[in-house]
């Protein structure tokens, strides 16, 4: 399997995911990938003045937290993906071994399972 353009998009996809998760969150951990949210804007670190101002802030973390978990899962499946191409064991399902098809691969360079085991 011709794994470079593969390779390719996932590091292009990596960089803007990096970017995204950047512009919401921290990292927190590198080894394990782990990010946190951060505030939407300085005004959001200042003292909260009133019960209203103090439900904006919550909501808004806790949406931003929710982009953040979803950014993170792929982010790590991609880091998985690159490694796998590293390793020369790219492109196999994790769960029944057999060689996941290119048209799957090409949506979706990221994938762990072929279309029958996802």
């Amino acid at each position: 399997m011709k794994t470079e353009k593969y390779k390719n998009k996932l590091e292009e996809e990596k960089k803007i995911l990096e970017e995204e998760l950047e512009s919401i969150g921290k990292i927190v951990n590198k080894k394990t990938e782990d990010w946190e949210a951060s505030p939407e804007s300085e005004t959001n670190t200042q003292e909260v003045q009133d019960e209203g101002d103090m439900a904006e802030r919550s909501e808004d973390y806790e949406e931003r937290a929710s982009q953040l978990d979803v950014l993170e899962e792929r982010l790590r499946n991609i880091n998985k993906a690159l490694e796998k191409i590293a390793n020369n064991n790219f492109g196999i399902c994790e769960k029944c071994g057999k060689e996941i098809k290119a048209d799957r691969l090409d949506v979706n360079p990221a994938a762990r399972t072929c279309k029958k085991c996802m």
